[in-house]
């Protein structure tokens, strides 16, 4: 197993959810990687972001892990949910709700519903 594959394993299941952006939860680096860590952190999501932009065995290594060729890509529980557009998606429909507390994450449940009815 090479050192970027072991780091993301180590990552994906030490934290219970993880995002491999480009850029930071602060400080995102692109539109896509923005738009996810920002329902993330308006909802309340704890969550570990992982700067693909400062690693490229980890950038490349991500998308080998998933078998998912775009960034960014979250994960819950050590399982892979998706991008940016099956995020928002997920989103949308409430359907990450679901997921998030079928899975034991917290989040802010009104502040998901704010997103959908902003949305709707």
């Amino acid at each position: 197993m090479s050192d970027a594959n072991t780091k993301i394993k180590d990552t994906v299941t030490s934290n219970d959810v993880v995002l491999f952006m480009k850029g930071t939860k602060e400080m995102p680096q692109c539109g896509f990687s923005s738009k996810v860590a920002g329902v993330l952190n308006y909802m309340g999501v704890d969550f570990a972001d992982v700067n693909v932009l400062a690693d490229e065995d980890i950038r490349q290594g991500i998308k080998d892990y998933s078998d998912w060729p775009t960034i960014p890509q979250l994960y819950v529980k050590g399982e892979f949910v998706g991008g940016c557009d099956i995020i928002t998606e997920m989103t949308l429909s409430g359907e990450l709700d679901t997921f998030l507390a079928d899975n034991g994450v917290t989040f802010d449940k009104e502040a998901a519903d704010k997103i959908r009815e902003a949305n709707a």
